[in-house]
């Protein structure tokens, strides 16, 4: 995030606002997370590690706030610098709605390493993607 953010914010501004960000994507803080880019964040804003709101979301299982992200245009596909993407954090971490309103998406199951199809067998998450694996 460059100084255009919220007219002309300084690089550690910009930083912070970032973290508060990722926090309410963490705790699972919709309405406040819809605010922050309804107000000019970037839907897809990631943190150091390129990480984004959705993947962060997805992660900690917060489907609603999934489901909200997309809404705003998030791309279910962006991938952090580990090369994970969102659908398979929520699949490491057993988030089988969050899953779902990805899939509904149309996240790609074969983005990232490991995979969705790759992940879901590997957590034993293949009944997730019955028609698909």
């Amino acid at each position: 995030m460059s100084d255009t953010y919220g007219g002309g914010l300084t690089a550690e501004q910009s930083r912070r606002i970032v973290d508060i960000a990722m926090d309410l994507a963490r705790q699972g803080s919709t309405g406040q997370l819809v605010e922050f880019v309804e107000h000019g964040l970037p839907v897809d804003t990631a943190d150091t590690g390129a990480n984004t709101l959705l993947m962060v979301a997805s992660y900690h299982g917060h489907a609603g706030m999934v489901r909200a992200l997309l809404e705003l245009g998030a791309d279910p596909d962006l991938r952090n610098a580990r090369d994970q993407s969102p659908l398979a954090g929520a699949l490491f971490k057993g988030a089988d709605e969050v899953v779902a309103v990805l899939r509904d998406a149309g996240a790609d199951l074969d983005a990232g390493v490991p995979t969705a199809r790759a992940a879901a067998a590997l957590f034993g998450r293949r009944h997730l993607f019955p028609d698909q694996l």
